[in-house]
């Protein structure tokens, strides 16, 4: 009885893990949020997406007309709902650049909400849905 049971554990255990990569992964496109309590919506003249791999993410510009331009790249880590982000790359002058980032993060649906309170006090939830 007791050699049956241990395969039957085996695959349980085997089962109980993820191995398709981040949930984050994939393109995502910014819909707007919430700035110290101020809506902020998302801009009209052109759109700002985030690809995320299993281990970093690239931000960009998209602008009709015009070459994609991105603006932003970094690496992320994931532990349970809590995603730590260090800015690596950013084409404008950043305080965040090479500081790690620490948000909490919800996905519903097609939705990703990221919730923080950022190094200068800025209480900030943003909204990105995923495009693929």
């Amino acid at each position: 009885m007791k050699k049956s049971i241990i395969p039957i554990i085996s695959t349980l255990l085997l089962c109980a893990f993820r191995f398709d990569g981040s949930p984050l992964k994939g393109t995502w496109e910014y819909r707007g949020g919430i700035i110290n309590g101020k809506l902020d919506g998302a801009p009209k003249e052109y759109k700002l997406q985030r690809t995320y791999n299993d281990e970093h993410y690239e931000a960009k510009v998209l602008e009709e007309g015009e070459k994609a331009l991105t603006y932003e790249k970094g690496d992320y880590r994931l532990n349970a709902d809590t995603c730590l982000e260090k800015q690596t790359y950013c084409m404008q002058e950043s305080k965040l650049l090479n500081k790690t980032v620490k948000y909490n993060y919800i996905i519903s649906n097609d939705t990703l909400k990221l919730l923080s309170v950022l190094p200068n006090g800025n209480k900030v939830e943003d909204y990105w849905v995923k495009l693929k």
